[in-house]
């Protein structure tokens, strides 16, 4: 067994890989009604709090342990940082510690990737270059994968939100509409029940998009009375749009490689099925879109496997 851990800003999560399936514990971080997000002090709180009980539920699971990974920072570059992480890197170092495991870090990114090339069925993906978008609350870029005998897979970035990303736009909706955060499974149960039509055209700049015109679109549809339904159905036509417009332009600049979309954004059902079809694109099932230790557990087997 392969242990890895992930204490993203909004999702304790631990999980156990033995080179074929998940075993996965996790849990998201409360978030009071109203607010748009936590302060980095409340997350690491709520993850100190979370960890003992996922572990204790995970713990019969958890035979013959290998070693151990786990994601230290948001992105393999220089200054990505965030505290929340330290909860996770220092339960990871104190179980590799006292059961003398090696330990192996990454990033929250390259879980992210991870785990949706083991949901999808193409690990062997690390082995080739292809594109990986990877759209959530705080992210929404697309990644030239190439492999990397350190990192397992180097991630470069290519294109992106240059202002508000996809989760934001999606979330800061879904707190103005009155549900409650994190809003992608409200605004996704929502934006199906619209029958509207919207000709939406996205905001682009080369190969990155905008999403700053989505927020103030949405007050002024609320102003003036439109449906819950309809409000929810633009925002992710316009994400939607948006993505299609930047992976149509990347590819006429890369050529056609695999793509593989991750992150919590990319489980709804709308942007899944105005995508994948039109590039063959491979989208990972929700549990492994949305924040999870999955892939970091994948990458404790990765590169145990290289010894």
């Amino acid at each position: 067994m392969y242990l890895g851990f992930d204490t993203s800003n909004y999702t304790t999560s631990v999980a156990l890989f033995d080179g074929s399936n998940v075993i996965m514990q996790k849990k998201l971080l409360e978030v009071k009604q109203g607010e748009r997000g936590l302060r980095q002090s409340d997350a690491v709180f709520q993850h100190t709090v979370n960890m003992p009980k996922l572990i204790d539920n995970i713990k019969n699971s958890s035979k013959n342990l290998k070693a151990v990974a786990v994601s230290n920072k948001p992105r393999n570059i220089d200054g990505s940082y965030m505290p929340c992480f330290l909860v996770g890197e220092n339960t990871a170092t104190a179980v590799s510690a006292f059961n003398n495991l090696p330990i192996y870090k990454t990033s929250h990114q390259v879980g992210h990737i991870l785990a949706a090339l083991y949901s999808v069925g193409r690990l062997d993906l690390i082995n080739k270059p292809f594109i990986a978008f990877h759209v959530s609350g705080g992210t929404t870029e697309a990644l030239m994968v190439t492999p990397n005998e350190e990192q397992i897979i180097k991630a470069e970035l290519i294109a992106e939100s240059t202002d508000l990303k996809a989760g934001q736009a999606v979330d800061r909706t879904g707190v103005m509409l009155g549900l409650k955060f994190p809003c992608g499974p409200e605004i996704d149960k929502l934006a199906q029940k619209s029958n509207k039509i919207f000709k939406i055209k996205p905001s682009i700049n080369g190969l990155n998009c905008s999403l700053s015109g989505v927020e103030n679109k949405v007050k002024k549809m609320i102003e003036s009375g439109e449906e819950k339904n309809d409000i929810a159905k633009f925002v992710i036509s316009y994400i939607a749009a948006s993505l299609d417009k930047m992976t149509e332009n990347i590819i006429k600049k890369y050529g056609k490689l695999p793509l593989v979309f991750a992150g919590g954004v990319m489980s709804n059902t709308i942007i899944n099925n105005q995508i994948s079809k039109k590039y063959d694109a491979l989208f990972a099932e929700p549990q492994y879109s949305c924040d999870n230790a999955a892939g970091i557990a994948i990458y404790a087997y990765l590169k145990s496997k290289q010894l």
